[in-house]
């Protein structure tokens, strides 16, 4: 009994994930929905000790916005946005962004 309650509960959870993709479609918010995935997700996008010292503040217009201490530190991240924008873009919906602004 309890197998059975567990495989509905997983076909309830997909169906719902389906459901609510399918509302943010129609709604026109399924691709800002992406952009936000990674201003969730930036401390595993980048790192512990890169996340301790910069943080995804924004996205909007296919950019993502990050907040960082100093210049040393844009200069730092803007070496490696290359790399950055390649781990977004492996997050559902992660080719929304399409550029990293850096801010201090």
């Amino acid at each position: 009994m309890n197998e059975e309650i567990k495989r509905g509960q997983k076909s309830s959870t997909t169906r719902l994930g389906a459901l609510l993709n399918g509302v943010l479609g129609r709604l026109g918010l399924a691709h800002s929905m992406g952009g936000w995935n990674a201003v969730v997700h930036w401390p595993e996008i980048v790192g512990e000790l890169v996340a301790s010292r910069s943080k995804a503040i924004r996205y909007e217009d296919d950019t993502l916005l990050v907040s960082v201490p100093d210049a040393a530190w844009r200069q730092e991240l803007l070496m490696d946005t290359d790399r950055i924008l390649g781990k977004i873009h492996d997050l559902p919906g992660g080719k929304a962004v399409k550029k990293i602004r850096f801010v201090s």
